[in-house]
């Protein structure tokens, strides 16, 4: 699904599932941001040849592994 985002008070879109959309969510509430803080810092930090959009999606990959390991979620 695409969705607009806010970044650096510039707009665009990323296509991005539902179930990601949602990881990102409560990795931005974790970390007492909004969603679009989160975003505007994964793409902050991407290499450029790597798609927002799949840096979101590595990003939330990493952080589920990240609270695996640690016992978070089983």
């Amino acid at each position: 699904m695409k969705r607009s985002v806010t970044i650096d008070g510039h707009r665009t879109s990323v296509s991005l599932e539902d179930p990601f959309w949602s990881a990102l969510g409560q990795a931005a509430r974790a970390r007492h941001v909004t969603r679009a803080v989160l975003i505007g810092k994964i793409d902050h930090a991407r290499p450029p040849e790597v798609g927002l959009a799949t840096a979101i999606r590595l990003f939330v990959l990493a952080d589920l592994q990240k609270a695996a390991r640690s016992g978070q979620i089983g």
